[in-house]
């Protein structure tokens, strides 16, 4: 098989990806492969895991080229430069997320389809976090409802707030 970019030099590279539930394959040379920035390939032509792994937090920069782009940066807090980051693929602490907001917010949209954590509930204890959230929630309408002067709605919610409460206790 031959690459679909040149069509001179056998294909090498093989993706695969899922697009609208549509499976697309490309088939390319390593030279088309390394110029279209699917992949980065090291100085020997072998995949390397850092090189990967800044990729996907350094966009269409290779890591020789984000380290002279980004010297300088690091975090307030713990210190660690984005370069280091994107080469290793793990954060500081947790205040790096600020510190690099505009650098990894695509690259954390992309990868896990948001910028903001949403979280889970846990298995264990997690009793406790519902309550709180239905807490929150019936008191957040109690407030309303009694801003719009809606107290027959209001006493119904009081009166699940306290039910709430005696069974939590």
């Amino acid at each position: 098989m031959y690459c679909e970019e040149c069509k001179i030099r056998p294909a090498t590279v093989h993706l695969a990806q899922m697009f609208n539930g549509q499976k697309i394959e490309v088939h390319l040379c390593e030279q088309c492969a390394s110029q279209k920035g699917a992949i980065i390939f090291g100085t020997n032509n072998q995949l390397s895991i850092s090189n990967l792994l800044g990729s996907f937090l350094g966009g269409d920069h290779s890591i020789q080229e984000a380290k002279s782009l980004v010297q300088n940066t690091s975090c307030p807090s713990c210190g660690i430069k984005l370069f280091d980051i994107r080469q290793t693929g793990k954060l500081g602490c947790a205040k790096c997320y600020m510190a690099f907001e505009q650098e990894l917010g695509p690259s954390l949209r992309r990868i896990h389809g948001n910028r903001q954590h949403v979280g889970k509930i846990p298995l264990r204890g997690g009793e406790k976090v519902l309550w709180r959230k239905q807490m929150e929630s019936l008191k957040q309408r109690l407030q309303e409802a009694v801003a719009r002067e809606e107290y027959e709605e209001a006493a119904e919610i009081r009166d699940q707030i306290k039910s709430l409460e005696k069974r939590t206790g």
